[in-house]
């Protein structure tokens, strides 16, 4: 069989993706330096192509705003980690100040950031993004490479949650270079976090469906060509589903009872063209989990995942204190406005906690498990804007109201108050290839 230069490149992102995937979904500061390490190189390379420079002319004449305000994002990201004297510090961020000047000690220049190691990396993590939208533009280029990377990530959920839940099964013992002891009662497979892991799986299952539904949605001849894709995909589904179930994440379980929701009220009032096997195979994911549930956990466990705010009150414990995470969260939300501006730099939200709890034992918070407040107080007011303005794009532009864009908006709002999961390099490159390729016009070239 012969690929194609531009398959082969397709190939390649997948892997540096499932390379991603198994290490906890790239979610360290040394999988961060080889992240954009993988992504920079494959970036120069995808260059020298002239096809692909110019989709990426394209990409900037059309995009050259946003382009700018991101770049614009990163200047002053750099900014926050810059050792800048003392005394400019009570402009930039007065409280960090006010703690130099406790300590009583000589020290003449000092990032905004309260961790500028981890804020540094954030920064490459953050380029990293940009590098991989600007790959996207260039090798996905028609339809069929889209449906290329929703058949690869349906692949991957399979693979991951079959794993997942044969670790459960056998109460999550260590698994080679893999460390399961944190969740025994939840699968959790590659990921340390077990929300993590299931709202990696719904965007697995939201692929799954967009490829039934498309094969549905085709003429005759491309439905008997694709038979036995069919039967692929909806096993897929099957093991991705019982995955997202037995994490029993009450985020990643709500996120699939929205999935499930939106697209039966799409295809039974809004879609034109009523496609009945698809409505049959969702009706089926709602029967299987329920059986699943009902029969194998006890169907108290049916109601009990869904109780989104419960573990909000579920109590982190230190040697001197207890705090429940919506306590935690208050707590971000007060901090504010003593960074509120500038901020306190990505990744500073663990200095801060410590800074305000100094803790004795191993227990303490590195996030918010409020996304939304945390990207406040780590950018800042100022730097909080030039990120929206940059991404406005997709989130005012009126052209791209279609439903993938509402479950996907939905998706990032709940993320945002209630969980910590964009913060998670894997879980932000999905949303930026899902936001990508369904929005981009494709052709329907049969190049590879």
């Amino acid at each position: 069989m012969q690929f194609s230069k531009n398959k082969i490149n397709q190939y390649i992102f997948f892997i540096i993706i499932s390379i991603l995937i198994i290490f906890n979904g790239g979610n360290s500061n040394l999988l961060i330096q080889f992240n954009f390490l993988f992504f920079s190189t494959f970036f120069l390379l995808c260059l020298k192509k002239k096809n692909y420079q110019l989709h990426l002319k394209l990409f900037y004449q059309d995009n050259k705003i946003y382009l700018f305000f991101y770049i614009l994002f990163l200047f002053y990201l750099f900014l926050q980690v810059i050792p800048l004297p003392v005394n400019f510090l009570k402009f930039f961020s007065y409280e960090k100040y006010l703690y130099l000047d406790k300590l009583q000690k000589n020290i003449f220049y000092s990032p905004i950031s309260l961790d500028p190691t981890k804020s540094y990396f954030q920064i490459l993590n953050y380029i990293s993004l940009l590098l991989i939208i600007l790959i996207l533009k260039m090798i996905f280029y028609t339809d069929k490479h889209k449906d290329r990377f929703f058949l690869f990530l349906s692949f991957v959920g399979f693979v991951t949650s079959s794993i997942a839940v044969l670790l459960y099964l056998n109460n999550n013992p260590n698994f080679l270079i893999f460390e399961n002891s944190f969740y025994k009662d939840a699968s959790t497979g590659f990921f340390i976090n077990r929300t993590v892991f299931a709202v990696f799986l719904v965007f697995c299952l939201i692929a799954s469906l967009e490829i039934l539904k498309k094969i549905e949605n085709s003429k005759s001849k491309i439905k008997h060509d694709n038979y036995f894709k069919k039967i692929y995909v909806r096993l897929f589904i099957i093991f991705i589903t019982v995955g997202i179930i037995t994490s029993f994440s009450r985020i990643g379980n709500f996120l699939l009872l929205i999935t499930i929701f939106l697209y039966l009220i799409e295809q039974i009032f809004i879609s034109k063209k009523k496609n009945y096997f698809f409505t049959v195979t969702i009706l089926l994911i709602i029967f299987f989990d329920l059986l699943v549930l009902g029969y194998f956990f006890g169907t108290s466990k049916i109601i009990d995942r869904f109780s989104l705010l419960e573990e909000e009150f579920s109590y982190i414990h230190g040697s001197d204190f207890t705090l429940s995470r919506f306590q935690i969260i208050k707590f971000g939300i007060l901090e504010l406005p003593n960074y509120l501006f500038f901020g306190y730099g990505p990744a500073g939200f663990e200095a801060l906690f410590k800074l305000k709890f100094p803790i004795q034992g191993i227990s303490y918070a590195n996030h918010a498990h409020s996304d939304l407040i945390q990207f406040l107080g780590e950018f800042g007011l100022i730097g909080t804007i030039i990120l929206i303005i940059s991404l406005s794009k997709f989130l005012f532009s009126k052209k791209l109201i279609n439903f993938n864009n509402l479950l996907l908006i939905i998706f990032a709002i709940i993320i945002l108050l209630f969980d910590f999961s964009l913060h998670i390099p894997i879980i932000q490159i999905l949303f930026i290839v899902f936001f990508s390729l369904i929005n981009k016009r494709f052709t329907q070239s049969n190049l590879n």
